[in-house]
Parts: C-alpha cells; structure tokens; sequence
C-alpha cells in the first residue's frame, strides 16, 4: 500500500532526527485520507529519550485539536532510531496500539513507514507502507 508523504514533511523529519541525536526525536504527522501533508516535531518526554520516545502528551492534544479543526487528522507518528535501523524494533511493537495509525521511523536518513494493526507481519504488529513523495 502506497502512502503519499510532501516533501517539506519528509525534511522536517530527518532534520528533526539529525538535530536530536544521539537522542530519539519524535513528532505528529498530520494529514488527509491516504497522505501525510505535515510533520509536527514534538518533545520526547521519555525517561530514557536516548533509548525511548514519549510524544509529549500536551502536544498531542493541541495537534489533534488544530488538525480537527483544519479538517485534517492525526495519521500517525515518527520517531528516530538514532543507532538502528528504520523499521520498528520489539520496544515499538509492545507500545504499538494496533489501530491503523501510521508509524515512521528515521534512521541513516532513511524513513520507513509501518500502519500499526492487528496480526501485522513485522512483529505481529506493523504492515509495510511505501512512501512515496508528493
């Protein structure tokens, strides 16, 4: 399954991660049906932010209020994998709600995108989605 990403969203996220390391940074993506049309750089509130994120939960309520009111959505989230790879480890699967929102992860300055649901192939948690720049 294809998801459309725009462009600015797609640098806000790997400059965010650049800025961030070697801590995790980690943000709101907000769109439309089947695109992303905005990267949110949040806070990472974890205890551990050089290991975990933790969007800041004010963030997020103020996201979803703006995105609500702008006719968009919260799609999903991004987060980076400052010494790993971009595809969710077991951490992010055992935080996962499996309720199809989206999951973007960062590492290298490669992006890989996950919807988190029910029986996915990736730890039983997150399918594969191809980004595709718009």
């Amino acid at each position: 399954m294809n998801l459309a990403i725009a462009s600015t969203a797609l640098a806000t996220i790997v400059d965010h991660a650049a800025a961030a390391s070697p801590l995790e940074a980690c943000g709101i993506v907000v769109g439309t049906g089947g695109s992303i049309t905005e990267a949110l750089p949040a806070t990472n509130v974890a205890a551990d932010p050089a290991t975990a994120f933790e969007i800041d939960p004010a963030a997020l309520l103020r996201v979803h209020r703006e995105a609500r009111d702008s006719g968009r959505a919260v799609v999903g989230w991004y987060h980076s994998h400052p010494n790993g790879s971009a595809q969710p480890s077991t951490t992010d699967a055992a935080g996962a709600v499996e309720d199809g929102r989206v999951w973007l992860i960062v590492a290298g300055g490669r992006i890989s995108a996950w919807r988190a649901t029910t029986g996915g192939i990736l730890h039983g948690r997150f399918d594969p989605l191809a980004l595709v720049a718009a």
